[in-house]
């Protein structure tokens, strides 16, 4: 018997011999993990639970008249101040040189920015009068879902879309920002959503890239940070929440190290052909 189909044989198609098994793998690209390398990468999704609970935490503050705006736009203008410095200096001004970005170009765009916000913040005070105010809570808490969702946390997967997780958080802020009491209540949650939902992503990446400690250091003090602004308003909210982001960091963690013991994909020559060969001159 020959593994051929081009020659005639004295035995069924579908026929294999002793030797069929001698080819059997096992997890051939099965990935080991360490416990403490899983548990680093989660700090992403336990920063982004963190930011959309500051969110919507400042979000009630502004509501309730607990914070005024004007309090609020300039601690999140000093903290940009501080974020802008900081992403400079992490890598020494590397990424800058290599993007050729400059800082006029920087303050242009956030000048453009505030300019078109603030002028457009009576328009976005009322673009939602006619809908009520729970369906714009059911579709804030649905976009942030989907910000959640589809945000950008180092997978490379399908359904990552950074364009749509930012996007749908934007969409959520605005919808929020209505319900506020006055035009200069939106302006200012919808620039803090920018700075928390767009710039803060991109400075937690950088510190993870470059300084692991610190980036650990900063996503402790955060979370502390959001469970702290939230037992002020729910002591329960606030446990069940610190349950959460220690299941997502710990547990989860745990239980995939442990699935990943009774891992068992077989690979053997039933497996469809793969052409590793390059073809593009062919194309």
């Amino acid at each position: 018997w020959q593994k051929v189909l081009y020659e005639r044989q004295p035995f069924p198609d579908n026929y294999v011999d002793q030797r069929f098994l001698e080819e059997l793998r096992k997890n051939v690209h099965a990935r080991q993990y360490r416990y403490q390398a899983v548990v680093f990468q989660s700090g992403a999704v336990v920063q982004q639970l963190c930011s959309v609970c500051v969110f919507v935490l400042t979000w009630w503050y502004m509501d309730a008249g607990m914070l005024s705006p004007q309090g609020l736009f300039g601690a999140a203008l000093v903290s940009s101040l501080l974020g802008y410095v900081l992403f400079d200096a992490v890598d020494g001004g590397a990424g800058r040189w290599a993007s050729g970005r400059t800082r006029w170009a920087d303050l242009k765009s956030t000048l453009v920015f505030v300019a078109f916000t603030y002028g457009f913040s009576p328009v976005l005070k009322t673009l939602t009068e006619s809908i009520s105010t729970d369906t714009i809570y059911a579709m804030s808490a649905l976009m942030l879902l989907g910000h959640l969702i589809f945000f950008d946390y180092g997978a490379n997967a399908a359904i990552v879309s950074s364009t749509l997780s930012l996007n749908m958080a934007i969409f959520a802020s605005v919808c929020l920002a209505s319900r506020l009491p006055r035009a200069l209540h939106a302006f200012v949650m919808v620039t803090f959503a920018m700075q928390i939902f767009a710039l803060w992503p991109m400075l937690q990446k950088k510190l993870k890239a470059r300084t692991p400690r610190c980036y650990v250091g900063v996503t402790v003090l955060f979370a502390l940070a959001a469970l702290a602004g939230l037992a002020t308003v729910s002591s329960v909210g606030a446990v069940l929440f610190a349950s959460l982001l220690l299941a997502i960091s710990c547990l989860c963690p745990y239980c995939l190290i442990r699935l990943q013991l009774l891992k068992d994909n077989i690979h053997g020559p039933w497996d469809e052909a793969e052409i590793k060969e390059d073809l593009s001159r062919f194309l």
